[in-house]
C-alpha cells in the first residue's frame, strides 16, 4: 500500500485488521475454493481495527498477554504479513529482530547470513563491508562468524541478529523479546545500544514482558488485548492496567473484581498527588480510607532525607470478615520502576482474622535510603496466601495512592545510583619485598 505521510510520521496504521481462517479439516479448504459462495472456514481475528500513530523518534513499548496481537501487529509493520483491512504507511528503513532466527538461512555460515540480511534491508554491498567489523565486534561470537548458523546456540543466534538489527542504522528498529536471550554482560549492551539509537533519533518498537525495560526505555506504551488497542499511554499508566488485568484474570472470583482508571482529581491521597489516570481494583468488602507517611514524630510529612525512617500509614474498612487477609506496598521512581516491594505474606506477618466492620490501621516502618527524587506508593490487600507474592482473591490493588520526594541527605557521602549501600573500607598497608 501507497501514501503520502508527513515528515514527523514513522508509522501510521489506520482500521488494521488481520482474520486468520481455520479450518476443521483439510478438505474444508480445497471445498471453499470449489465453492467460494459457501464458508467452511472459521474466521479468528487477530487484530480488529488499529488505528495508531508513532512520531519519528518515538520508543513505544507495546505490551499484552501471549496471544493479544503484539506479534501480528509488529509483523505487519514490518511488511512480512498483510492486514486483512485497513491501510499501513511507513516511513524509513525498518529492520525487525522479530523472532528467533527469522530471516537467517541456518545453512549459511555468520558472515554470508550478515549480508544476506544487509542486502533484504535495503543496505549495498559496500555499506554492510563498512559495517561488518562493528556487527562482528558487538557480537562477539569470535570464529563461529564463519560456521554454518544452525551450528549456533540460541544465544549465539541471538547476538548475531541483533548487532546486525542496531548496526545498519534503521529508521524504525522492531524489537520483539529478543533481549530475553543471552547473558547480563550483552543484555546491558542491547540497552546501551538501543539508548544510543533512541538519542540518535531512530523510531523504536519494542515489545517485552518485562516491564522494568518498557519503563526505561519507552516514552509510550499500548496495551493489546485479544487483537484491540486498549490504552495508549505513558508506559506507567499502561503497565498499571496490564498488572491488574493479570490480577484480576488469577483471581478465584474474577467476575467480582472492578478495575477502575481514576483521574488526579479522584485519588484518595491526601497529599498534593498530580498523577492521572491511576489504575485501581476494589472489592466491594474493603474500603480504603486513607495511605499517609508519617515522620518519626508523627507527623504528616511528603518528603523525607535520604537515610530517614519513614512510616507508611494503610487505614482500611472491611465490610466482611476475612480469615487470612495480607496487605503491602510497592514503591516506584518517577519512570515507574520499582525500587521496593513487599507484603506481609512475604514478610512472615499474619494480620490475622478480621471481623465484619471493624477497622484496621497498618502501620510499615522503614529507613529510606534511596537517591533524591521523587516516589510514589502503591498498596495492596489480598485475602489467603499460599505462595510467594501468591494469593487466592486480590481486595485492593491501588497505584501511586501517596506521593514524597526523598531530599539529600548532607551528611552522607557522596554517592550515585538507586540506593546507598553505606560502603565501609579497610586499608592495609606493609612494604614489598
Amino acid at each position: 500500500m501507497h501514501g503520502v505521510m508527513g515528515d514527523e510520521l514513522a508509522i501510521s496504521l489506520q482500521n488494521v485488521s488481520k482474520c486468520y481462517k481455520r479450518y476443521g479439516r483439510p478438505v474444508d479448504k480445497l471445498k471453499e475454493v470449489l465453492l467460494p459462495t459457501k464458508n467452511y472456514a472459521q474466521e479468528f481475528w487477530a487484530l480488529q481495527n488499529i488505528d495508531l500513530e508513532v512520531h519519528i523518534g518515538e520508543t513505544v513499548g507495546i505490551i499484552g498477554q501471549n496471544g493479544s496481537g503484539k506479534s501480528t501487529l509488529l509483523q505487519i509493520i514490518a511488511r512480512t504479513l498483510t492486514p486483512t483491512t485497513g491501510n499501513v504507511l511507513v516511513n524509513g528503513r525498518v529492520s525487525a529482530l522479530l523472532e528467533l532466527g527469522s530471516g537467517f538461512n541456518p545453512e549459511f555460515t555468520g558472515r554470508q547470513n550478515v549480508f544476506f540480511n544487509g542486502r533484504i534491508l535495503g543496505l549495498s554491498q559496500q555499506d554492510i563491508e563498512a559495517k561488518f567489523n562493528e556487527i562482528l565486534a558487538f557480537a562477539d561470537i569470535g570464529d563461529f562468524i564463519d560456521q554454518p548458523v544452525k551450528t549456533y546456540s540460541s544465544g549465539m543466534f541471538v547476538r548475531l541478529a541483533f548487532a546486525v538489527a542496531v548496526c545498519v542504522n534503521p529508521d524504525i528498529l522492531i524489537v520483539d523479546e529478543a533481549l530475553a536471550v543471552g547473558d547480563v554482560y550483552f543484555q546491558q549492551k542491547c540497552y546501551e545500544r538501543l539508548r544510543q539509537l533512541k538519542d540518535l533519533g531512530t523510531t523504536i518498537l519494542f515489545v517485552s514482558h518485562d516491564s522494568t525495560s518498557v519503563y526505561r526505555l519507552c516514552t509510550r506504551a499500548l496495551l493489546l488485548e485479544s487483537g484491540k488497542l486498549i490504552l495508549d499511554n505513558q508506559p506507567k499508566q499502561v503497565i498499571d492496567l496490564y498488572e491488574a488485568n493479570l490480577l484480576k484474570k488469577n483471581d478465584v472470583d474474577s467476575k467480582s473484581l472492578e478495575i477502575k482508571i481514576l483521574s488526579s482529581s479522584e485519588s484518595i491521597s491526601n497529599s498534593s498527588n498530580t498523577f492521572a489516570n491511576e489504575v485501581v481494583i476494589n472489592q466491594p468488602e474493603v474500603d480504603l480510607k486513607f495511605v499517609t507517611l508519617l515522620d518519626e514524630n508523627n507527623q504528616e510529612i511528603d518528603s523525607i532525607i535520604s537515610e530517614d525512617k519513614i512510616e507508611i500509614s494503610i487505614g482500611l474498612l472491611f465490610l466482611k470478615s476475612f480469615d487470612d487477609p495480607h496487605a503491602g506496598f510497592k514503591i516506584r521512581n518517577k519512570t515507574g520502576e520499582v525500587v521496593f516491594e513487599t507484603n506481609t505474606y512475604c514478610m512472615g506477618i499474619k494480620i490475622g482474622k478480621v471481623e465484619s466492620n471493624s477497622f484496621v490501621n497498618l502501620r510499615f516502618n522503614f529507613y529510606v535510603p534511596l537517591i533524591e527524587g521523587e516516589y510514589t506508593i502503591s498498596v495492596g490487600l489480598t485475602d489467603t496466601g499460599y505462595g510467594e507474592g501468591l494469593f487466592e482473591r486480590t481486595l485492593i490493588y491501588a497505584h501511586n495512592v501517596s506521593a514524597f520526594k526523598v531530599l539529600r541527605n548532607k551528611n552522607s557521602i557522596i554517592w550515585s545510583g538507586v540506593v546507598n549501600l553505606y560502603p565501609s573500607l579497610s586499608i592495609s598497608k606493609q612494604a614489598y619485598v
